[in-house]
């Protein structure tokens, strides 16, 4: 294990690496003095992201045994403002100064690349401490109650769910909130439509528990996987090691028959109940609301519990916008979509889930020359189009509003993206609505649109009319200033 070559780079392989990645570039702030758990960990975070300040690592909090720390904002904004995307783009293998579209286009290309399956090995650091039985117990770790109004502490807000089905034939490797009921057991959201719940409801037809493994640490672009809509069928393993260039090394786990990343900080093992026999939540969510109420959910037993000398979990605190629910959920679902309508022959420059939009909005470039592309396609049948393709998108159930515009803004640039809607958007031309499953965490819906997890979509065409047809020049330093003169301001001017 250890520090690798990934495109002529080298990449932090774990959380350890990664950590040591982000002091080098100063954006990692050591907390040593003692903090609480309760409420005062979730709010040092929370400020974290609104003020846009190096990652804290905490390693002396109270009522946590001695050694025993906790990571947080692992790939929240970095606190460089000329490199923003820092924490996503090292997490995945990039260069620091990597662009919004780049990394999208990363992720997009590896769904185009066959698999990289696992490989097993010996042991890993995750087998360095092992609790058994009633010794695997939470107490001593790090479960902080994170925002004022969550339902209670939360064991898992960055952590892979690994499950496989009864007949051995998909593994899932997910990601979902997981809130502690007592040191031996836990409850988390397991939604219809996540791969972890079509495997849930396999052994909950059988009347079984299912087998768990909850992994915190290990790649920091495991996360980046573990949230990505992938089509049915496809492994999140195998995808990690297609976008990484390498396989994952995994060992067996102690008490039940599922294999975890050898590298990971922290290892809980157990069964999922059949039933709905719990009730979890609220938690604060990446909507930038807490929800008034919580619901029934299945009870997570514990049986093991292994990890690594002075283990670190790492810690997100969801809520307004920007923090790693919107980075690391909406940045691989862009590229899903991307990877999408591009394998649909659709001339597409981009995806952008917009991350100040909580996700709620997506915008979709295409390039100027999309009509000699599509002859005799107009600006209406090319969102028709796109609406169609994105239908057929397991993706698609996160999609709300849509917006259709031309490649000459950057949509990753909230700015940009800003000024664009204002002046493309008609109040009243170019509404393309549907009606569609949705995914009821999206605070747009009615509660009763929530409650069907059914309703309408729009997208938006946006797109400037052809050069000859009455579009207006931009006026701004790049587009109304011959080269020759820009270049000659750039390098005579600092401002």
């Amino acid at each position: 294990m250890g520090m690798w070559e990934a495109g002529g780079m080298q990449r932090p392989s774990d959380l350890r690496e990664y950590i040591a990645a982000l002091r080098d570039r100063g954006d990692v702030v050591d907390v040593r003095r003692r903090v609480d758990p309760h409420l005062e960990l979730g709010a040092i975070i929370r400020r974290s992201y609104e003020t846009r300040a190096p990652a804290p690592l905490f390693t002396s909090l109270e009522g946590v045994a001695p050694g025993r720390g906790v990571f947080g904002a692992p790939a929240a904004l970095s606190s460089d403002p000329e490199h923003p995307f820092a924490r996503v783009a090292l997490s995945l293998g990039l260069p620091v100064d990597a662009s919004g579209q780049q990394i999208v286009a990363h992720i997009a290309d590896a769904r185009m690349r066959s698999a990289i399956a696992p490989v097993e090995v010996a042991t890993g650091p995750c087998k360095e401490n092992v609790l058994l039985g009633a010794e695997a117990s939470l107490e001593g770790f790090p479960t902080p109650l994170l925002h004022g109004g969550d339902g209670g502490r939360y064991v898992n807000t960055w952590g892979a769910i690994v499950a496989r089905t009864p007949g051995g034939d998909f593994t899932s490797w997910s990601i979902a909130r997981i809130m502690m009921i007592d040191g031996k057991r836990m409850t988390g959201l397991v939604s219809p439509g996540q791969h972890v719940h079509q495997v849930w409801q396999q052994w909950a037809a059988r009347g079984e528990p299912m087998p768990y493994a909850l992994v915190q640490g290990g790649d920091p672009a495991l996360p980046f996987v573990t949230g990505m809509p992938l089509p049915d069928g496809v492994e999140e393993a195998g995808f990690l090691g297609a976008l990484t260039g390498r396989p994952v090394e995994v060992v067996r786990c102690e008490t039940v028959d599922l294999m975890v990343p050898a590298n990971a900080e922290i290892v809980i093992e157990g069964h999922l109940s059949p039933t709905l026999d719990a009730h979890e939540g609220p938690m604060g969510e990446f909507t930038g609301y807490i929800p008034a109420r919580g619901g029934e959910q299945p009870c997570y037993a514990i049986e093991a519990i292994t990890y690594r000398d002075d283990p670190l979990w790492p810690h997100v605190v969801e809520g307004q916008p920007v923090d790693e629910f919107h980075t690391a959920f909406g940045i691989p679902f862009a590229a899903e979509l991307l990877a999408h309508l591009r394998g649909a022959g659709l001339p597409i420059t981009t995806v952008w889930s917009s991350l100040e939009s909580a996700n709620h909005w997506t915008a979709i470039t295409v390039p100027d020359t999309w009509r000699e592309t599509l002859p005799g396609t107009t600006s209406h049948d090319l969102v028709e189009r796109i609406a169609d393709a994105l239908s057929s998108c397991r993706a698609s159930v996160w999609l709300n509003r849509t917006f259709v515009l031309d490649d000459d803004i950057d949509p990753a640039d909230a700015g940009q993206l800003t000024w664009a809607l204002a002046t493309r958007w008609h109040p009243t031309q170019g509404h393309h609505l549907r009606t569609g499953p949705i995914v009821p965490l999206l605070a747009c819906y009615t509660e009763t649109e929530r409650a069907k997890a059914s309703g309408p979509k729009a997208l938006y065409d946006c797109l400037l009319p052809p050069p000859d047809a009455g579009r207006l020049r931009r006026s701004s330093f790049a587009h109304c200033y011959p080269q020759d003169l820009q270049r000659k301001v750039i390098d005579q001017w600092t401002t």
